[in-house]
């Protein structure tokens, strides 16, 4: 429910006073009011807010779990936001014709929001420093997105797996005696969407991992990482960036000698070299997403087989009992 009182932003999130001091920090703690709206655990019909007008600033999300789904055909995908991000279910322009995606919206963990309106953005207007702030939260909502989206392309689910979990515990981490617990009751369902693969194949990964001890779920729903970060670049990633920059060599000051013996690659040579890397790391992907949709399908036809088969001997047992 929304709550009818105004709170002071920055008494809420006081980080976005940060570039301001003396006078204009307390002037702009005192100015800087909004309204705060609280939801419950589930779907949010976010979309609804498309209609309201571009000039409102914002959504900031100051307490709770957030994940923004995206639909595409037979896919999702999901992003996790947490204190601090901005949300703008309404945009100035309107969304893409060409690509028809669904959007869907969940609170994962129960969250009160600030709503910037139109009345906050007049006052905002006196305070560039806050307003950097809040632009550099959406920067790093993108970087984060970008995170995201390396990790779901690693190879191996349980490999995107620990680096999801590892960059979330830079934002939800707390250091504990075991490891570091991650306070966020994650379903498979959205952590499949968080990595790019199938649930029961990252419910199967998760087992693996939790035999291990390198992931584990905790009694209260949230997650427990043990051993050291992941996400070092390997040197097949250092090969596969060495092999893409040679597209645009630089250029030198003055002309490189080669000995005649070893003529060096003319340009178009390099770029045909090039897409070949590519095309080979990409079969490289096709093939592992294959077999992780094979392993997947081969889980679903033996739980099949097993109900069948449990099926078959409780008909049998009771025509035995019949005929006894």
């Amino acid at each position: 429910m929304t709550t009818p009182r105004r709170i002071h932003l920055l008494d809420a999130d006081p980080e976005l006073g940060r570039l301001l001091q003396g006078q204009r920090l307390v002037d702009a703690r005192r100015e800087l009011l909004t309204r705060i709206h609280s939801l419950e655990r589930g779907p949010w019909d976010a979309e609804r807010l498309r209609s309201a007008g571009p000039e409102h600033v914002g959504l900031l999300l100051i307490d709770g779990v957030v994940a923004r789904e995206i639909a595409l055909e037979d896919n999702v995908s999901a992003e996790l936001l947490g204190p601090g991000d901005i949300v703008r279910p309404w945009q100035a322009q309107p969304p893409s014709q060409l690509m028809r995606a669904e959007v869907r919206w969940t609170i994962v963990e129960e969250a009160r929001f600030a709503i910037l309106d139109r009345h906050f953005a007049v006052q905002l207007a006196r305070y560039p420093e806050v307003n950097a702030m809040l632009i550099d939260r959406l920067t790093e909502r993108a970087q984060r997105l970008a995170m995201t989206q390396a990790i779901s392309q690693l190879n191996g689910v349980e490999r995107r797996l620990l680096a999801l979990f590892w960059h979330l515990s830079e934002r939800w981490g707390r250091v504990i005696p075991d490891g570091i617990s991650v306070p966020v009751p994650l379903p498979h369902r959205v952590i499949a969407q968080l990595v790019g693969a199938r649930r029961p194949t990252v419910s199967t990964a998760l087992g693996h991992l939790a035999e291990r001890g390198e992931l584990v779920r905790r009694p209260d729903g949230g997650w427990l990482l043990t051993g050291e970060p992941v996400g070092v670049p390997t040197e097949e990633a250092a090969r596969v960036i060495r092999s893409r920059r040679r597209r645009f060599p630089t250029p030198t000051p003055e002309p490189v000698r080669v000995p005649a013996a070893e003529p060096a690659a003319t340009l178009p040579e390099i770029g045909r070299i090039a897409d070949l890397y590519d095309a080979l790391d990409a079969l490289k992907a096709d093939n592992k997403r294959h077999r992780e949709d094979f392993q997947s399908l081969r889980e679903e036809a033996a739980a099949l087989v097993d109900r069948i088969s449990a099926q078959r001997e409780s008909r049998r047992l009771s025509r035995t009992r019949g005929d006894g």
